[in-house]
């Protein structure tokens, strides 16, 4: 039963009318729908001649038919590479050409602008797919039968590909297999309590991690309900909060719902979990929180290439300010960044990862993936450290990761944009705290001609060669950028200068 599909499945409920997911539209998907429609799924890629181990690269809005390709995905052996709607056109290229799927589905709007790269690329086949059901893709899929016999694959077999952005070059497919996802999910499941009487309510997007390894796995492990809302919009979240028992979310979701006068004790008072992840929870947003609803959200650490590696406890102390203990079965080890001796407890170093979450390595880069690891161990590149109770921490992140509203942001990629623009000689980029996305990007340039300060004009670049969450919300010029003997920009001394930018009422 190495399949993933299968192994969730053993976890559905046998009634026929056994709910999976109510929508915001309230519209009801049952598990038995969830049988038949990845079946079909699974049909029509064997229709179009997708294989086991075939790329399948997805780049749509938030629905059930995605989630349901999916599925059809795991059973037929392909892999589900899904995209950031938000990549643009030359984003997307490079990743069609990476990982050259057989099949590529798209959103309607953009099929005209996407189709060209994706034949430049040699795809096979592109569908479309809406957010509201509509599409080729769903057009073609009930034609064919909701039978089918899940194929079996290794432990091993690649069930997912996810970009992952590069500090430096482009970006890495991380590769997680069949068994990386079960591992990590069913550990998951025992370690929160899910069980058949949750209701989740699931506000993130499903390209990612979170909302579609971590949220969704495990809720169709435990055979539990979803409230699946296609974005998170505060009046839908405060009005389905009252039908959940569970709420996964990013640091952003949780500072939003403060600041509304409708969210308190008692409409979370039934909530029996609160769990937040893909950026640092503050430690005062924690206590804020706590403070407000009685309920102490619990904080958990994890990443692309190898799902969750550590949670604060179900029972137990949930400190703030940490992401708890490594769960079952993974060992967490903080390292020397250079030299990968182990060190002492409560020293800072590099958090290294080893267990059955980790992923197999990066798609075509063997020499990347062997990079990465050391002695059995992922190098995670955050840097961290153990406490005398076991508890990890994050103290910050190697490479000057910025992570803004759940997204990972390499600075080089958006130098490399900025760069590319005329009126700049030179530029640096940088996070700085922001009350609302957790981070926000700050590019600080260096202009071709003196007295050139138009922020917006350099905004308007790069609105076409970066998504929009990469793209800094403020630009600053400066004479020169402040750099060490060396030459290496001193990023330190910059987040010094611009902490404060975004603390004002109008950011």
């Amino acid at each position: 039963m190495a399949n993933l599909y299968s192994r969730l499945e053993s976890g559905f409920p046998q009634g026929a009318a056994a709910i999976f997911a109510t929508t915001g539209d309230g519209v009801a998907l049952t598990y038995q729908g969830v049988r038949d429609q990845s079946a079909r799924y699974a049909n029509l890629l064997q229709s179009l001649g997708v294989e086991p181990g075939d790329r399948v690269a997805v780049q749509a809005s938030k629905s059930l038919d995605m989630l349901m390709l999916y599925l059809g995905c795991l059973r037929s052996g392909a892999i589900f590479l899904p995209l950031n709607p938000a990549y643009t056109a030359g984003e997307l290229g490079y990743f069609l050409k990476d990982a050259n799927p057989r099949l590529f589905v798209c959103a309607p709007s953009s099929e005209q602008d996407v189709r060209p790269l994706a034949v430049a690329a040699g795809v096979e086949h592109v569908m479309t797919l809406g957010g509201n059901g509509a599409g080729t893709l769903v057009d073609s899929v009930s034609a064919h039968s909701a039978e089918f016999d899940t194929v079996h694959v290794e432990n091993d077999a690649i069930a997912a590909i996810l970009y992952t952005s590069g500090t430096t070059g482009r970006s890495k497919g991380a590769m997680l297999s069949h068994d990386n996802l079960a591992s990590n999910c069913f550990t998951l499941k025992n370690y929160w309590r899910f069980n058949a009487d949750d209701v989740l309510l699931h506000a993130l997007p499903i390209f990612h991690t979170h909302g579609l390894f971590v949220a969704t796995n495990v809720l169709m492990a435990a055979g539990a309900q979803m409230i699946f809302l296609q974005t998170f919009d505060v009046d839908q979240v405060i009005t389905a909060l009252p039908r959940a028992t569970v709420m996964m979310g990013v640091p952003t979701f949780y500072i939003r719902l403060l600041n509304d006068s409708r969210f308190d004790r008692d409409l979370v008072a039934h909530i029996r979990l609160f769990v937040s992840g893909s950026a640092p929870l503050s430690a005062d947003i924690h206590r804020a929180f706590r403070e407000h609803t009685g309920q102490v959200i619990l904080e958990r650490y994890g990443m692309t290439e190898t799902n969750m590696n550590t949670s604060n406890p179900y029972e137990g102390e949930r400190r703030p300010g940490t992401v708890g203990l490594p769960l079952p079965g993974v060992s967490v080890r903080i390292a020397d960044p250079e030299s990968g001796t182990v060190l002492p407890q409560g020293e800072v170093g590099v958090i290294e990862i080893q267990g059955p979450n980790v992923f197999k390595g990066y798609w075509n880069m063997p020499e990347k993936t062997a990079a990465e690891f050391r002695n059995g161990y992922f190098i995670s590149g955050d840097l961290g450290l153990i406490d005398a109770d076991g508890y990890v921490a994050i103290v910050g992140r190697a490479k000057d990761l910025i992570i803004s509203g759940g997204y990972n942001i390499y600075p080089a990629e958006v130098e490399a944009a900025l760069d590319e623009i005329p009126q700049i000689r030179e530029s640096a980029v940088i996070g700085v705290s922001h009350p609302d996305m957790g981070e926000g990007v700050v590019g600080v340039v260096v202009a071709n001609q003196a007295g050139f300060v138009d922020e917006a004009v350099i905004k308007a670049e790069l609105q076409d060669q970066l998504a929009r969450f990469k793209q800094p919300r403020r630009i600053f010029f400066v004479d020169e950028l402040p750099k060490n003997a060396m030459g290496k920009v001193q990023k330190n001394l910059l987040r010094e200068t611009y902490e404060n930018v975004f603390q004002s009422p109008s950011h």
